[in-house]
């Protein structure tokens, strides 16, 4: 049983899917470039969406996003992942929501104003998330035009 599935999450990684795998990160986004939306309300509060950092060695990611007043936010909460520790060297990334492919910038939040805010809508999504602003350090974004 388990080499079976081993033997099909090898298939699922090297078909040539583009992008992430459940948990697996991916390369290079694909699907129709779109402009970028002046607000996020239509994408709803929350969901997830596929990320991609470092331009020049692509690295993409799953993650959940939330919207809060028209602004889309990404969070890794109090662990600097590889996704965050790519934003440290270059803040350009490729979001893909549906078919749709987003160049953006990422603005690291820093004010506690926003973070809690963000918090508050963070946590009311899930009894599982925790509040990012009972961490000493967080690592949250908000996606903006390049």
């Amino acid at each position: 049983m388990l080499f079976r599935l081993l033997s099909l999450l090898l298939v699922l990684t090297s078909s040539g899917c583009n992008g992430p795998t459940l948990l697996l990160p991916g390369g290079k986004l694909d699907g129709e470039a779109k402009p970028v939306p002046s607000d996020w309300e239509f994408a709803g509060s929350y969901g997830t969406i596929q990320l991609e950092t470092r331009p020049e060695d692509p690295y993409s990611v799953n993650l959940a996003f939330t919207v809060m007043q028209g602004s889309l936010y990404i969070n890794a909460g109090d662990t600097e992942t590889q996704w965050v520790k790519n934003l440290s060297e270059n803040p350009l990334v490729r979001l893909r929501m549906d078919a749709a492919l987003y160049d953006l910038r990422a603005q690291r939040v820093t004010r506690a104003e926003e973070i809690a805010a963000f918090g508050e809508a963070w946590t009311s999504q899930s009894v599982f998330r925790r509040d990012p602003a009972a961490f000493d350090e967080v690592w949250i974004y908000r996606l903006v035009s390049p």
